[in-house]
């Protein structure tokens, strides 16, 4: 129960701020075209409270699902934010202005959010540098797993992995983990002699969504197994596990990443870890108890700390470009996945409670970073989803601009009529989608309370 009432304000600290953002885009971009704003409106419906500025109301809605900016003398979304005001002087009317205007004023929203999502990966690259990925060589391969059945054997290196060449570990592991028992062609590079074999990621269940999982680990070196986050009140803090503590062992078991992590608390579910750890130079170790969060879990974040590499500004915006494109495209094939079959919805699309379950945990395990990752994360969806030709969204009053440019040509427009039946069109459909996503949250919700879930086993790692 507290974790559920933690949820409210960490949604209001991701989501509030990716709402506003999201808004003021539309806000700034109107004000500098002397556009009147008759409303900055954080949710929807029923205004609860706020302070009126000049001629806008800055207001709190009662439906915290989102938010809008009333523009004066648009009208179209009326069934949702009501009915403007009828005494607006033409220069500052929305309706009267040329398409490029509006344009601005509407693409102006996603773009701030895609632009924060830029701004915060930026920012985290120019204070700790970018990491610097090892080569995609094999260390080690489990012992009568999936891998070596297909014969990938340790030191091969991967040049080839479901058709791109010369991946990173990172696109290997991305890619895997879209692919749950999904055969991957890939090629390997071993002795001089390329080979070409085909991989079946493992499946593995966390938080209700199935995720491909790699039964090999790269040769990462000598780089340490550091824990990113603990949860509170978990079996790792009780144990007395802190971020920044390097992993040595569990249970008289060496660890080279965090899969191997995982592997071991999963082979001794039901008993006592023994953790080994390295912290502030010197060795110590902790014991947890027998007791487990769903999935086996212990309540602990780890990764392997990957060498960082200082950048100057150039390589720091292209870094973050390249790592939201790569959560572009992941999100991107999530749904083609969704579209085709592959992939249950259910599984994968999350709502209101969803996000803030996760933002509660982001920010428990990880303090301002997974705050910011998780802001970064929803404003660069939020952008995206927002420019698809939806009516009720941007994108889908951008896409009627578009309409109304090509109808000109033949001397029509739309009817403020056909415009407003539209938009209830689109809002219908927007609630529908909203009741599904928030029952299917508290479905996920209920069933992680009985403590459902898979289980999978571990595999034991060969060199």
């Amino acid at each position: 129960m507290s974790d559920l009432i933690g949820y409210v304000p960490a949604l209001i600290l991701i989501l509030g701020p990716a709402v506003i953002l999201h808004e003021f885009g539309h806000f700034i971009v109107a004000k500098l075209l002397k556009i009147r704003v008759e409303t900055f409106s954080v949710g929807f419906g029923k205004r609860l409270f706020g302070k009126r500025w000049g001629t806008t109301d800055y207001r709190v809605s009662l439906i915290p699902l989102g938010g809008y900016v009333k523009l004066g003398g648009d009208e179209s979304n009326a069934p949702i934010e009501g009915e403007g005001e009828s005494d607006i002087p033409a220069h500052e009317r929305f309706d009267l202005r040329p398409r490029w205007q509006k344009f601005l004023v509407m693409v102006a929203g996603p773009v701030m959010n895609i632009l924060t999502a830029l701004a915060i990966v930026f920012a985290g690259a120019m204070k700790n540098g970018v990491p610097v990925s090892p080569a995609p060589v094999i260390d080690r391969v489990a012992e009568g797993g999936t891998s070596e059945k297909a014969g990938l054997r340790p030191r091969d290196r991967i040049v080839s992995f479901n058709g791109v060449e010369e991946p990173t570990w990172q696109r290997i592991k991305d890619d895997a983990s879209l692919r749950p028992e999904q055969p991957i062609p890939v090629v390997v590079e071993r002795a001089g002699e390329r080979v070409s074999l085909t991989l079946t990621p493992g499946k593995q269940v966390e938080d209700g969504e199935s995720i491909g999982t790699l039964d090999f680990r790269p040769d990462y070196g000598s780089l340490p197994v550091m824990v990113d986050g603990v949860l509170a009140d978990s079996p790792a803090a009780k144990a007395g596990l802190q971020e920044g503590d390097r992993i040595l062992s569990i249970n008289g078991e060496g660890v080279g990443d965090e899969q191997d992590v995982r592997a071991v608390i999963r082979a001794h579910k039901a008993e006592a870890l023994r953790i080994r750890i390295e912290r502030g130079g010197q060795q110590q170790e902790l014991v947890t108890g027998t007791e487990r969060l769903a999935e086996d879990k212990i309540g602990v974040t780890t990764s392997v700390e990957l060498p960082l590499e200082r950048v100057g500004v150039a390589g720091a915006a292209a870094f973050a470009v390249r790592r939201n494109l790569e959560v572009l495209r992941m999100t991107g094939e999530a749904f083609g996945q969704i579209f085709h079959g592959q992939r249950s919805a259910r599984e994968s699309l999350a709502g209101p409670i969803e996000i803030a379950r996760q933002s509660s945990h982001a920010i428990q395990q990880f303090g301002l970073a997974g705050l910011f990752s998780m802001l970064g994360f929803l404003s660069l969806n939020l952008g995206i989803v927002n420019l698809l030709p939806i009516p009720v969204l941007d994108g889908g009053a951008i896409f009627l601009l578009l309409v109304e440019a090509v109808l000109g040509l033949a001397g029509k427009r739309l009817s403020l009529r056909l415009r407003e039946r539209i938009q209830y069109v689109g809002f219908f459909v927007l609630l529908l989608l909203m009741g599904f996503v928030i029952t299917n949250d508290a479905v996920k919700m209920v069933t992680r309370l009985r403590g459902g879930g898979d289980k999978p086993a571990a595999t034991e790692m060969k060199k």
